[in-house]
């Protein structure tokens, strides 16, 4: 087997554009990968004779582009015209769309070609991946643990180098949870930054896509590609979109880096935080002021995202009603019967919760009970965070409070879904970039990553910490040389 996936993305363009190496070559590599590591289960849906043609198709056509030709993976709940997205449920097992996302327009503007779309938990309620109706993917690094989720197969995809990039979708630490257990740069833009268009919603005021990848420049490079405003999406932002490598390789010293006390409280396992210490010994060395700060409602986290991604799911679900696509029952006897049997046999025991707790949580007086107090106490954290970012730079600390668990440890405890994703939460609740990095290894050789958070619309200076501490750590990744 030939190992140009091996290669950095800029090593991969250089040889592409002189002819040494073509598209079609780099997608045969994918899927030879791909069907060496299937026990991974990190594929629902392959392409491959999609991506064959439109390798086939790049061959004598310039190289325009670093992402010219290169191969990626797409989270199965981001809609592909023509190529089956199903949200790993069963209520939409056989739906094929026909249209695509803008950000799958963007790629293919790029000629980058799509290999296929990956695992996850259910409408990405979970995180582990072990609530796929297609069964659950395995972690890269021991098969035998969770690769985190919603975008558990995104992450493993990458992590075990079957492609050098995949797309996922982050309403919870989604993106950054995985990408801390699967050893790879996970980045969760600003809210508004890529647009949501062709994203199937579960929570819409949190729900964001974004770019996962080998190292920090290659994960840049990606999202320049995927920001911009977008008529489609209502709360697409219409900020011009900057090179998000432009700082990447310049001067850190000047930085004023945070630590919020809680993120490194006991909720956090003694060898994560140890990796942490490393990192925050390198900054100070460096001359970077880290102080350790107080964030209003952190240890709320968890409850506000119960209530408000709880309600916004059961109302964005409510659309999966047996009528118009997606599964349906067969022979109801009447409307009702079509209702209640389409959605108690289409949807799984998580997503189904979720709904019940979520229109709990909207109907009659609890709506002022609990959602609209949830979005004060929101609002409140959101402005502790934007209070930070006058005096600093960048807040950072674990994406994650241990490394990754084993299958089916958490799995009859509801709250320990929730309770995985408790510092990446924060992020979202807030509508700010974050972006996990790996930093070092547990003494089981697992993973141990870090959170880089920034004000709005500042992934670039995410981009200029993380790119030092990568060289710094020197922690090995594939595409990495």
């Amino acid at each position: 087997m030939s190992k140009y996936l091996d290669l950095s993305l800029t090593k991969l363009h250089e040889l592409l554009k002189t002819k040494q190496v073509t598209p079609l070559m780099l997608v045969e590599e994918a899927f030879s990968r791909i069907e060496a590591s299937k026990e991974l289960n990190a594929f629902i849906t392959l392409d491959k004779d999609k991506a064959l043609e439109v390798a086939s198709s790049l061959e004598s056509m310039e190289v325009d582009n670093l992402l010219f030709g290169i191969p990626i993976a797409i989270k199965d709940n981001i809609v592909t015209s023509n190529l089956r997205t199903t949200c790993a449920s069963k209520m939409l097992e056989n739906f094929i769309p026909i249209y695509d996302a803008t950000v799958i327009k963007k790629l293919k503007d790029r000629h980058m070609i799509i290999i296929g779309k990956t695992n996850m938990d259910e409408f990405a309620m979970g995180s582990t991946t072990e609530s796929s109706y297609f069964k659950p993917t395995l972690n890269p690094y021991d098969k035998t643990r969770v690769p985190g989720g919603s975008s558990g197969g995104s992450a493993a995809a990458v992590g075990a180098n079957l492609v050098p990039f995949a797309l996922g979708s982050d309403t919870g630490g989604s993106i950054r949870q995985p990408a801390a257990y699967c050893g790879l740069v996970g980045m969760k833009p600003t809210y508004g930054r890529v647009s949501r268009y062709g994203l199937v919603a579960f929570a819409s005021s949190l729900d964001q896509i974004g770019p996962m990848s080998r190292n920090v420049y290659e994960n840049a490079v990606l999202l320049n590609a995927l920001a911009g405003r977008d008529t489609k999406d209502l709360t697409s932002s219409s900020l011009e979109v900057e090179d998000y490598t432009r700082l990447i390789g310049t001067d850190v010293s000047h930085l004023k880096v945070a630590i919020p006390k809680y993120f490194m409280s006991d909720i956090v396992s003694s060898e994560v935080k140890e990796q942490i210490n490393k990192v925050i010994d390198i900054l100070k060395n460096e001359g970077i002021v880290v102080d350790y700060i107080d964030l209003l409602h952190l240890n709320k986290a968890v409850t506000l995202y119960q209530i408000i991604a709880s309600g916004e799911a059961s109302s964005n679900l409510a659309r999966f009603d047996g009528i118009r696509y997606g599964y349906s029952t067969l022979n109801p006897t009447d409307l009702d019967e079509l209702y209640t049997s389409t959605r108690s046999s289409g949807f799984g025991p998580e997503v189904k919760r979720r709904i019940m707790v979520g229109s709990y949580i909207l109907s009659g007086d609890n709506a002022t009970t609990y959602y609209n107090k949830a979005l004060a106490i929101r609002s409140e954290m959101t402005s502790s965070f934007k209070e930070a970012f006058k005096n600093y730079d960048l807040i950072i600390g674990p994406t994650t409070t241990t490394t990754a668990g084993h299958l089916n440890e958490g799995i009859t405890d509801p709250l320990k879904t929730f309770l995985d994703d408790v510092l990446a939460i924060p992020v979202n609740m807030a509508g700010l970039p974050g972006m996990n990095i790996p930093i070092g290894f547990n003494q089981d050789h697992l993973p141990v990553g870090m959170q880089l958070i920034a004000n709005s619309y500042e992934e670039a200076k995410i981009y200029q910490l993380a790119s030092f501490l990568e060289k710094k750590l020197n922690i090995i990744t594939p595409g990495g040389e």
